[in-house]
């Protein structure tokens, strides 16, 4: 299970969020769809491991290790790193080289490991060096601002910033809306109306997809802990 979990919002406009815990035991969890990929930092005793954790499609059953201290840092949609495509990471979880377990390697040079505080300077520093920009038009496509370039060009960036097309991006987003919904007590045919479902089978099919939970199991998590 997972334990001592916080986290915290980020001023830098290309960190989503920023999360830190702790891991008791090994097992196993389901980890939810996501159109945003991440770079997660463990550390177990004196070694530690970066991996890139790239946008996930749909729910999987994801394995962690005991008595792991973990760093989140997840990117906004629409920022990645030129020199690794966005489609490669789909659905994996790709670990950096080590350097000598203080460091890691990134692009043919040696970084030290991020931490909770320093996150934001650690990601200005890579986008500083070129590693990691941001495709503006993503973000202000998920806002619903108009744009000038045609629905083909919109695609074409989608695909090369995220790996994902805008349709599924906002299919995840309203599953993950819809339960955090219903994590927070609303009604099961509230959800539906908020989140913008045809009808409960549909966001039923939907949760199971990029959750991997039913509505009903979803609630009854949330009452229990």
């Amino acid at each position: 299970m997972i334990i001592d979990f916080s986290e915290r919002p980020s001023d830098s406009h290309l960190i989503d969020a920023i999360w830190r815990g702790h891991t008791g035991s090994a097992g196993f969890r389901i980890a939810p769809a996501g159109g945003c990929w991440a770079m997660l930092i463990e550390k177990q005793g004196h070694r530690s491991r970066l991996s890139l954790v790239g946008p996930m499609q749909k729910a999987q059953h994801m394995y962690y290790e005991g008595d792991v201290e973990f760093l989140v840092i997840k990117f906004k949609p629409g920022t990645f790193m030129p020199h690794l495509p966005a489609g490669s990471l789909l659905d994996t979880i790709f670990p950096l080289a080590d350097a000598n377990g203080k460091s890691f390697f990134l692009n043919g040079s040696a970084l030290q490991f991020p931490n909770y505080e320093n996150a934001e300077t650690f990601v200005d520093n890579l986008a500083r060096n070129g590693w990691l920009i941001q495709e503006p038009v993503i973000d202000a496509v998920l806002q619903g601002q108009p744009q000038t370039i045609s629905p083909r060009s919109i695609q074409r960036r989608f695909l090369y910033a995220t790996g994902l097309t805008h349709s599924s991006i906002r299919q995840i987003a309203r599953a993950r809306q819809a339960m955090t919904l219903l994590q927070r007590g609303v009604p099961i045919l509230d959800v539906v109306f908020e989140a913008g479902y045809t009808d409960q089978p549909h966001m039923t099919k939907s949760l199971k997809h990029f959750i991997g939970q039913t509505p009903a199991q979803i609630v009854r998590m949330s009452q229990s802990g």
